[in-house]
């Protein structure tokens, strides 16, 4: 019986290393990441990959940003975002070890005056919950708060009591930035410690990664970064970095290739970094264990048919592929998409950094992971998404055309322009005022300084409007409500846009 094991043992150990990508090839893999750069029109993308231990790859293509010569290389620097909520997590794991805190602990424990919109959560919310999405709030909900805006990370949190759940709590994955400045919030309650000086002393300099850092402020003092990039009216332009700083745990880490090829290095090595440990085998087992169930949708079962389970762990997105486990998490930034992935199985992983809002991110991933899974490597993931992308862009213009259909012409604002004006707040969000300028109607959300644009009459009391500081949004429309005593007393925005719902704003006129 023992010969028979051991021989079991041996064909097993055989199939399984012979399945596996042994090396990298650095002149295949650049042609086929340069045909996928080419058909895409980010300026420029960034990939490294971890094999074992070391940098197996990392390589830049295209430039800083768009007309200009500069070339991109690994040591790039872009915005990775919501990457940024697997080092909150790691950062609350040292918390874990060190026995300062525990998964489970009430957030009131740490901060008093937590407040959400029932009570029970409010009491109930444990430092897990925050870091796995099951509030009960809708994905993305709030995100009108920070986005841009004057408010601290600390009035941010606090404005938050004011949304209201569209789940029960702990029974369905939303995902929530504010949340997770929750969490990172925590460190500074129990450390003393900012949640950016945590990371740069306990991550950033004993993994070397000199470049990396926390605020745009800091970002903006470096050379070598890049410039976002989005679309607009079929054309790449330019657009200025905004500031995250206030949703910091949520986002705000700059990085490059380099840099997060040591994170990932660290990840892999189960939190050890060169023989130092920066948190045990425990917790990193923890935070990629299923936390909160997730959607397996459609679209990823055609994609994927090998994928049949999906789960949020604590900072990390898990599912299977191909009889992988796939820890991964993305970020989306204004004019930058990144990804990680760590497939831990096969000790390997890599980042995808972009300067630019298209899906180039998406069949990059796909093409690496059937690379370093089976060897595999076709044009056929950029093929399939350039045909995903067009359908895309036809579904929008449909949804756009429809929206123009539905306009009723030779209509007129039942008042006088001047009876709009005044200031209508939301709880949630806060003023937005309507004024007069050269002779037009004029929106300004007070608090976020690129929200703010003229109002151009649509039908009845409709308006639309576009925020020409904020080019990745479409325009969208202003209606004005009037009560039963025919006083406008209300105002409801829509833009349509996967990020924001400024439709959570319930926003009512002051006298």
């Amino acid at each position: 019986m023992k010969k028979i094991f051991f021989v079991l043992v041996f064909l097993s150990t055989a199939f399984y290393s012979f399945s596996q990508l042994q090396s990298i090839d650095n002149e295949l893999l650049t042609a086929e990441l340069q045909k996928v750069y080419d058909n895409w029109k980010s300026p420029a993308i960034a990939v490294a990959i971890v094999k074992d231990g070391e940098i197996a790859y990392e390589k830049g293509f295209g430039v800083l940003e768009y007309g200009k010569k500069q070339k991109t290389d690994e040591f790039t620097n872009f915005a990775i975002a919501s990457n940024t909520k697997e080092f909150t997590s790691a950062a609350l794991a040292i918390l874990v070890d060190e026995g300062r805190i525990s998964w489970d602990d009430k957030v009131r424990k740490y901060i008093p005056w937590f407040t959400l919109y029932d009570p029970y959560v409010s009491e109930n919310m444990t430092i897990r919950d925050l870091l796995c999405h099951r509030s009960g709030l809708e994905t993305f909900s709030g995100d009108l708060i920070w986005y841009g805006s004057d408010y601290s990370r600390e009035e941010v949190i606090k404005r938050a009591q004011y949304l209201e759940p569209v789940y029960g709590f702990r029974e369905h994955f939303g995902y929530s930035n504010i949340m997770f400045l929750t969490a990172g919030q925590i460190i500074e309650y129990v450390t003393d410690t900012t949640w950016d000086d945590f990371l740069k002393y306990r991550f950033f300099e004993p993994l070397g990664m000199t470049r990396t850092n926390t605020s745009i402020k800091t970002n903006a003092k470096l050379d070598n970064v890049a410039s976002c990039h989005t679309e607009s009216d079929g054309e790449t332009v330019v657009i200025p970095y905004i500031n995250w700083d206030n949703i910091g745990p949520a986002g705000s880490i700059n990085s490059n290739v380099h840099d997060m090829c040591q994170w990932l290095i660290m990840q892999l090595n189960k939190g050890t970094y060169k023989s130092k440990k920066i948190f045990s085998t425990e917790r990193s087992d923890e935070m990629w264990s299923a936390q909160t169930v997730m959607e397996v949708s459609p679209f990823t079962k055609q994609l994927n048919p090998s994928t049949h389970l999906k789960a949020y762990g604590l900072g990390w997105t898990l599912y299977d592929y191909k009889g992988y486990l796939i820890v991964t998490h993305n970020g989306g930034y204004d004019g930058m998409i990144s990804q990680t992935v760590l497939i831990p199985e096969l000790n390997t992983g890599f980042v995808v950094l972009t300067n630019s809002l298209s899906m180039v991110y998406m069949p990059l991933m796909n093409q690496l992971l059937d690379y370093l899974i089976d060897g595999e490597i076709t044009s056929k993931w950029s093929d399939y998404y350039i045909r995903v992308k067009a359908w895309v862009d036809d579904y929008d213009a449909a949804d756009r055309q429809a929206w123009i259909d539905a306009r009723v012409p030779n209509t007129k604002p039942s008042y006088e322009l001047s009876e709009y004006t005044g200031i209508y707040s939301s709880d949630v969000y806060g003023d937005v005022e309507i004024s007069i300028i050269k002779g037009n109607l004029y929106l300004t959300m007070k608090h976020t300084e690129v929200y703010q644009g003229k109002l151009e009459h649509w039908h009845f009391d409709t308006f639309s409007v576009k925020f020409d500081k904020a080019p990745s949004l479409p325009e969208g429309s202003v209606t004005f409500i009037v009560d039963k005593y025919g006083k406008i007393n209300e105002m409801k925005i829509d833009i349509p846009n996967p990020d924001f719902d400024f439709t959570e704003l319930k926003l009512y006129k002051q006298n």
